[in-house]
């Protein structure tokens, strides 16, 4: 009968470490906030796209080594029929005419720079453009103070971006304009005679 009582009690005493350590979470992520506001901002570096030259954009973001927490961003970009995007530092997932960035992690004190390039395929219409991005950021993991972002960035399509041209497997050299010495091959063969030559001579004596 007494050990009843005690099952009773071990299960209230772990509910009770439950519910404590999810509060000290919550009040952990709850105190967590900017004290200065980090910079997220465009800065448009080519706004033409031609056959020879891609439009380049870059996203900046900048938290302030006063912050005593990391800077999230969360942003996609709506993309035109016609128009791809890419970024050598990192993968951007597209599905349905929307671009999905990674998620980006700025320690305080830290400053990343992005760099996008954009593409127009020969589908695109010749004429302006307006790219949109979209998203929010917040402090630490602190999801309820997060701050919406809107961003535009304006560009002009005057042809379709140059297609990437084939490039030789690894090992592989191209095999145009080789220089062959002149008479190589007669050589080998006159060679081959005078071994045969010799050979029978050997056969006779």
């Amino acid at each position: 009968m007494k050990k009843k009582p005690l099952r009773v009690l071990a299960i209230l005493a772990a509910i009770v470490l439950v519910v404590m350590s999810v509060s000290v979470t919550a009040s952990e992520a709850a105190e967590e906030k900017f004290r200065v506001g980090p910079t997220v901002v465009l800065r448009p570096v080519v706004d033409v796209i031609e056959k020879g030259q891609d439009g380049i954009v870059e996203l900046y973001m900048d938290n302030p080594s006063l912050n005593d927490v990391v800077l999230h961003l969360d942003a996609h970009i709506m993309v035109p029929a016609g128009i791809h995007i890419y970024s050598e530092q990192y993968a951007w997932a597209t599905a349905a005419g929307v671009a999905y960035a990674p998620a980006f992690e700025i320690p305080p004190g830290t400053a990343r720079t992005i760099s996008i390039h954009v593409k127009a395929d020969e589908n695109a219409r010749i004429g302006s453009y307006t790219l949109h991005f979209s998203g929010l950021y917040y402090p630490g993991n602190n999801k309820d103070l997060y701050n919406p972002i809107s961003l535009t960035y304006p560009l002009e399509v005057k042809e379709a971006s140059m297609k990437g041209t084939p490039t030789p497997a690894p090992g592989e050299t191209p095999t145009e304009g080789k220089e062959e010495v002149p008479g190589f091959e007669a050589i080998f063969a006159i060679a081959g005679l005078l071994a045969v030559a010799y050979l029978v001579g050997r056969k006779k004596n």
